[in-house]
């Protein structure tokens, strides 16, 4: 698990001897993005973990890392960056399509969702702004995204404490998004920055900035959000857990 934020200015990575349970986490390296950007906030990895990107608030754009070895941060190298700014001036959330032919971005100026087209796969220098998608009526300050595997179903994170669900009629295309349901999750962090899933759905985590923690969520499908919360503290290598249940 690979977790940034824009008061340390690194990436931090935590190995997980049982996969996909946070409470079998221990922290491995990090690595200093500060050269590039001062306030990062959402990241991104390549599906074969040989890409990693970020996006961030001073430069309000997305940087881009090769890593030779692949998942191992302690060899990545900058090679580009992309600026947003035209789209969207606080940048907080990061999405890729799967095979890299699109990226798409959110942020707490328009609260929108934003897609580009990307005609090399996975170089964000070939990136063009295609179209947006408003999530106004759900988040009024959207901060991180998050999409399925097959592109029909994407999730936004608001900062106050939701994560909005919506349904894509034609994959990969937020101008088809309609929105399905939400869920709270402010019982565990009120300032809520980040999303991801379990690859097959069963798994949510979130995390935030109040707590300084990632929190594990069991939701069965991808929606329906039946839950256990497992909260893990994770600042600078120093680790706790607990478990706060909820349903």
């Amino acid at each position: 698990v690979y977790i940034t934020g824009a008061g340390s200015q690194e990436i931090n990575k935590y190995s997980l001897s049982t996969a996909w349970d946070i409470s079998t986490a221990s922290y491995v390296q990090d690595f200093s993005v500060v050269t590039q950007d001062t306030q990062p906030i959402g990241l991104w990895f390549k599906t074969d973990g040989t890409k990693m990107y970020f996006v961030g608030l001073t430069g309000v754009d997305v940087n881009e890392y090769s890593l030779s070895t692949a998942w191992d941060i302690s060899t990545a190298s900058y090679t580009q960056n992309f600026s947003v700014s035209s789209q969207e001036t606080q940048p907080t959330g990061l999405s890729f399509k799967s095979d890299g032919a699109k990226m798409y971005i959110t942020g707490m100026t328009n609260d929108a969702v934003y897609e580009y087209n990307l005609s090399t796969a996975w170089d964000i220098s070939t990136a063009t702004y295609s179209q947006n998608f408003s999530v106004t009526a759900q988040a009024s300050l959207p901060t991180a995204l998050f999409f399925i595997n097959d592109g029909t179903k994407m999730f936004v994170a608001d900062y106050f404490g939701a994560v909005n669900e919506y349904n894509l009629s034609t994959a990969w295309n937020v101008s088809s998004a309609v929105y399905s349901e939400n869920f709270s999750v402010s019982s565990q962090e009120t300032q809520h920055y980040g999303v991801a899933f379990k690859s097959d759905g069963v798994k949510m985590y979130i995390i935030g900035n109040v707590s300084d923690a990632i929190f594990q969520y069991t939701t069965g499908t991808f929606g329906g959000y039946t839950v256990n919360a497992s909260q893990f503290v994770a600042d600078d290598g120093s680790l706790t857990t607990t478990n706060n249940g909820r349903k």
